[in-house]
C-alpha cells in the first residue's frame, strides 16, 4: 500500500505551532463583502437564487481562488475569519458565507428535505435511528460528508465543549501503515453505510463504501464510520467482523491522536475538503435560552475541479463526474431550497 506525502499529510503537532492555515480577511475585504451583501439583500430574491455573480467581489475574489485551491490541492483546510460578528445580523453573516461559498464550489442538497443550507443546532433531539447526531448536543465521530468540500459558519459558540477537530486522511493512513497494516487492509475493503431513511428512488436503505481509495495516485478518504456503524440495525446488512470494527475503532483512535482541534467563535468560516480530511465534534454543554445555543450553519458544495472518485460512490453522491455538480443527498420529489430559519 502507497504511503502517502505533500502538503495533505499533517498532524497537529506540525500544523498546530503555525497560523498559516487562519486566513484574517482584510478591511477592504470585508467592505467588498459588506457591498455584496447589502446589495443582495436590495434584491428581494432567495438566498438560493443568488448567484457567484452577484457576489462579484475583486480582491476578495482573487484571494478565495487562491485559497479553494489550497482546500482542494493543499493541505485541505482553511479557517476564514474577520467578519464584522458585533457588527453584522445573522442574516448578514449567512448572507456573506452563502457568496463566499459560491467561490468556492456550487451548493448540494444535505438532507430528504434537499436543504441547500444547514442548521446545526441541538434541537433535543432523541438520538433514534433516523436522527443525525448533529441535531443533539452529543459528541461526533470523525467522519466524512457527502460532498467535495464541506463549510461551517459559527453563529454562536456554546456554553462548554462543542469544538471543531480536523484530521488529515493521509497521516490517518500513514500512520495506521506503521502501527497496524491488517487495520489498514480492513479499511480498504468495502462496507455498508445507513442512508437513514433518505432513499433515491430504487435504491436500497443502504449503500456501500471503502474508506480508503487510491484513484489515479490520489488519495480518496471515505470516512463513514458512523454511518457504517448506524447500518448494521438494518436487517439485510451483513454483520461486522471483529476485524472490521477493531479498524474502524482503530481509524477513531489515530484520527483523535493526530487531530488539530479549533474553538469556532461567531463569525468564523471553516472549509474542508472531505476526500482528504476527516471532522468531529466535541460534545457540549449547552445555555438553556434557545437564542444563546451554539449555532453554526453548513455548507455542501460540490467543486469542479474535485478529483476523480471511486466508482462506488456514483450509489451515494448520484453523479461523480469530474467538472459537473455532483454530491449531495437526492430523493424522489425534493427541490432545492434555503431557510434561513432553522426551525423550517
Amino acid at each position: 500500500m502507497v504511503r502517502w506525502s505533500g502538503p495533505q499529510v499533517w498532524d497537529a503537532k506540525s500544523i498546530g505551532s503555525t497560523d498559516d492555515w487562519v486566513v484574517q480577511l482584510s478591511d477592504h475585504e470585508i467592505d467588498e463583502l459588506h457591498v455584496a451583501v447589502q446589495a443582495s439583500k436590495q434584491l428581494d430574491k432567495p438566498l438560493s437564487s443568488l448567484t457567484r455573480g452577484d457576489f462579484a467581489f475583486k480582491q476578495l475574489g482573487d484571494r478565495l481562488l487562491v485559497l479553494k485551491n489550497d482546500v482542494l490541492n493543499g493541505k485541505g483546510f482553511t479557517l476564514l475569519r474577520g467578519l464584522p460578528s458585533s457588527q453584522w445580523s445573522d442574516e448578514e453573516l449567512i448572507i456573506a458565507y452563502w457568496g463566499i461559498g459560491l467561490w468556492i464550489g456550487d451548493p448540494v442538497s444535505q438532507n430528504a428535505k434537499a436543504h441547500l443550507l444547514g442548521h446545526v443546532i441541538d434541537q433535543r433531539a432523541v438520538n433514534s435511528g433516523d436522527t443525525r447526531i448533529y441535531q443533539t448536543n452529543q459528541a461526533q465521530p470523525f467522519h466524512s460528508d457527502s460532498c467535495d468540500i464541506v463549510g461551517l459558519l459559527c453563529l454562536r459558540a456554546a456554553l462548554e465543549g462543542g469544538e471543531s477537530a480536523i484530521a488529515s486522511s493521509a497521516a490517518i493512513h500513514n500512520q495506521l501503515l506503521d502501527t497496524n497494516p491488517n487495520a489498514l487492509e480492513q479499511l480498504y475493503g468495502t462496507f455498508q453505510c445507513d442512508r437513514y431513511g433518505e432513499i433515491p428512488e430504487g435504491k436500497l436503505p443502504y449503500y456501500t463504501v471503502q474508506v480508503f481509495n487510491n484513484i489515479d495516485e490520489q488519495l480518496v478518504c471515505c470516512g463513514m464510520d458512523p454511518d457504517i456503524r448506524s447500518a448494521q440495525r438494518l436487517n439485510d446488512v451483513e454483520r461486522l467482523t471483529t476485524d472490521q470494527l477493531s479498524a474502524l475503532d482503530q481509524f477513531q483512535t489515530t484520527a483523535r491522536k493526530l487531530s488539530l482541534r479549533m474553538s469556532l467563535k461567531r463569525g468564523d468560516i471553516q472549509l474542508l475538503n472531505n476526500l482528504v480530511a476527516v471532522h468531529a465534534r466535541e460534545q457540549f454543554v449547552d445555555y438553556e435560552d434557545p437564542d444563546k445555543r451554539r449555532y453554526l450553519v453548513r455548507l455542501w458544495l460540490s467543486s469542479a475541479e474535485g478529483r476523480r472518485l471511486p466508482e462506488f460512490l456514483r450509489e451515494r453522491w448520484g453523479n461523480i463526474d469530474v467538472g459537473s455538480i455532483r454530491g449531495g443527498i437526492k430523493v424522489p420529489g425534493a427541490t432545492p431550497v434555503v431557510y434561513l430559519d432553522p426551525n423550517q
